[in-house]
């Protein structure tokens, strides 16, 4: 008989953050330097709606929706950042789900959001429902995906 190998199993928290307090101000901008390695501008964390995960005490994953320039009514996924050693757990897509429940209870219809040359990410807005659209006015780089999903409303 086959011993059997226990997993470990994980246990996350997702929780909404106020990013003007200073700590939690902090714990976002070392979430963003640890995931994007200086890849991505730093966004304001002040504007808009942001999470944060937690693996016991420890901040794992971040995100953030603010406002779209597209109008009324449509949310822009702004970041969505899980440090190296969780990728594959999960936490992407569901930081997405609660970004989409927040927006939902805030009457938005619409997230919108873009890609750059980042697979993972672009089959996990596949995988929570978004499709590729383009807008009026690209916002992005010359090679980034949009992403747009209706929510209600």
């Amino acid at each position: 008989m086959p011993s059997q190998i226990r997993r470990r199993e994980r246990s996350f928290r997702i929780g909404e953050v106020d990013a003007c307090e200073p700590d939690v101000l902090d714990t976002l901008k070392d979430l963003h330097a640890r995931t994007f390695l200086d890849q991505a501008p730093l966004p304001d964390f002040e504007i808009g709606h942001w999470w944060i995960t937690t693996e016991g005490e420890q901040p794992v994953a971040f995100a953030g929706m603010i406002p779209s320039a597209m109008g009324i009514g449509i949310g822009y996924l702004s970041r969505v950042g899980v440090v190296r050693e969780l990728c594959g757990h999960g936490l992407q897509r569901r930081m997405m789900r609660a970004i989409e429940q927040r927006a939902r209870r805030s009457g938005l219809y619409c997230i919108v959001s873009d890609t750059t040359s980042n697979i993972v990410s672009a089959n996990n807005f596949i995988r929570c429902g978004y499709v590729l659209f383009q807008p009026s006015r690209p916002w992005a780089w010359g090679n980034s995906l949009y992403w747009r999903k209706m929510i209600g409303g």
